[in-house]
């Protein structure tokens, strides 16, 4: 009997070096750093986000010194020195996904930029995708492999649009961006209440419709879509720093209903709550 034909796929010429191996994630944890804490100089094989959750820390890359503090992102490439420092009695949470794409090269620099100090996030979609990440990563099955993967994909995706947004910005873009970083802080200072759009209008001086329109391109998501990612990130600090039940933690930040919290944590984590505490713990 004659053996089937076999048929091989060829990219064709125009399409060649276009499509890349997905990456492979070696680590993805949330790491509360000791008191004092620090890296000595080092190599790694694989590229490396850093992702400042709370605190301080001075990341130093081939002599470059980065101050970091809350919400904000850094990387490096393979085989680039690199060292930590904490001060005494200063908290550090982070962060940390290492991945590499194999003997593949991918073209890191050309969608994120040189800069090895990508921006601050707090708030930012790219904040609920890292805690997403990490919540999937814990988590065992194909699936969560899986989610893990798309899930950086969609990162250097919003890592690249927000690169390209920065080269391209007017000074009156700049205007409007400071006034959505104004919004932002507001809601980020008093997530523990009803917030209302009348509220936002009057304190940046902009319509309803055009706030939203703006704070989506600014942060990628919604004022009222901002004000759940800060609450759900201050109820995970609660829940892994304290002693509260679940019910105290759903009011410190807004609800009255331990139910009505537990459905928005879950739709948006795709955990609850005790399970994503269950994935932090780590060796």
């Amino acid at each position: 009997m004659d053996k089937p034909p076999v048929y091989y796929y060829t990219l064709p010429e125009h399409a060649a070096g276009k499509y890349y191996f997905p990456p492979y994630i070696t680590l993805a944890h949330l790491f509360h750093a000791p008191d004092n804490w620090g890296i000595q100089p080092r190599m790694l094989n694989s590229y490396q986000f850093q992702y400042v959750v709370d605190g301080y820390a001075e990341y130093e890359i081939e002599g470059r010194t980065i101050i970091t503090r809350k919400g904000d992102l850094i990387y490096h490439m393979p085989m680039q020195l690199h060292e930590v420092r904490t001060s005494p009695g200063e908290p550090y949470i982070c962060i940390s996904i290492l991945f590499h794409f194999g003997e593949s090269a991918y073209p890191v620099e050309e969608l994120i930029g040189e800069d090895r100090y990508l921006g601050n996030f707090a708030g930012h979609n790219i904040e609920k995708l890292l805690s997403q990440l990490i919540a999937h990563y814990h988590q065992p099955g194909l699936t969560h492999h899986t989610s893990c993967q798309g899930l950086l994909m969609q990162l250097f995706g919003e890592l690249s649009r927000c690169k390209q947004e920065r080269e391209t910005t007017t000074e009156g873009q700049h205007k409007i961006k400071t006034k959505m970083v104004l919004i932002r802080n507001h809601i980020a200072n008093h997530y523990d209440r009803e917030i209302r759009h009348k509220e936002l209008e009057q304190l940046s001086g902009l319509s309803r419709n055009y706030i939203i329109v703006k704070f989506r391109k600014a942060f990628g998501m919604t004022p009222f879509e901002y004000l759940t990612r800060v609450r759900i990130e201050r109820a995970k600090e609660l829940a892994v720093q304290t002693n509260m039940s679940i019910g105290e933690i759903a009011r410190s930040i807004g609800y009255s209903d331990v139910h009505t919290f537990g459905r928005m944590f879950k739709n948006n984590m795709g955990v609850s709550l005790s399970q994503f505490c269950s994935s932090l713990v780590t060796d």
